[in-house]
């Protein structure tokens, strides 16, 4: 008898009104890994919802996709909603989002911490009752000198859709293989 599969919860932010912005840079990734790894993401109570088994280079995982309905800042309780009714440990969640403390087409991954000013991570947390030992994969958007709140509602280019969307795709799946490598 085999090791079991690792289980994984992937949840990329965003406003699902904002599409393509960087804020919402987390929800394109998700679509992106639905299309490439043939997961469905399908209407459900607190958001759109995809699982599949999926091979990443030699690790089998069992891959949940998760957007949430609610807006960026308020996402927390549908994200512990469907972490309670699937999972049991905080380190089987990678909350993807946009980071404006990192370059674009940048990946920077870590497991706990703080929210690091996010609100959106900060929503996760308090709804996790403060739980932080999950992972985070920050996206960098860059910030660049206008207000911050225009700069990450702003349009991605179409160098940044097309990078994560492909090669930062691939960066995203090694991590993902990674974290399940690590046991979640």
């Amino acid at each position: 008898m085999g090791l079991p599969i690792p289980q994984l919860l992937v949840v990329g932010l965003g406003n699902l009104p904002l599409p393509l912005t960087r804020h919402s840079v987390g929800h394109l990734i998700v679509d992106s890994l639905a299309a490439r790894l043939g997961i469905k993401l399908s209407n459900q109570k607190g958001g759109y919802a995809g699982q599949g088994q999926v091979q990443l280079g030699q690790t089998q995982i069992l891959l949940t996709l998760f957007k949430s309905k609610s807006l960026m800042n308020i996402s927390g309780p549908s994200v512990a909603a469907i972490y309670r009714k699937n999972f049991h440990d905080p380190k089987s969640i990678i909350v993807i989002s946009d980071s404006v403390q990192h370059d674009t087409t940048k990946l920077a991954v870590r497991l706990g911490g703080s929210a690091n000013g996010h609100n959106g991570v900060k929503s996760i947390i308090s709804a996790l009752g403060g739980e932080q030992n999950f992972w985070r994969f920050r996206v960098g958007v860059g910030y660049h000198g206008t207000d911050m709140t225009t700069y990450v509602l702003g349009r991605l280019s179409n160098h940044e859709k097309q990078f994560w969307t492909q090669e930062g795709l691939d960066l995203v799946l090694a991590e993902l293989e990674r974290v399940a490598n690590k046991g979640g």
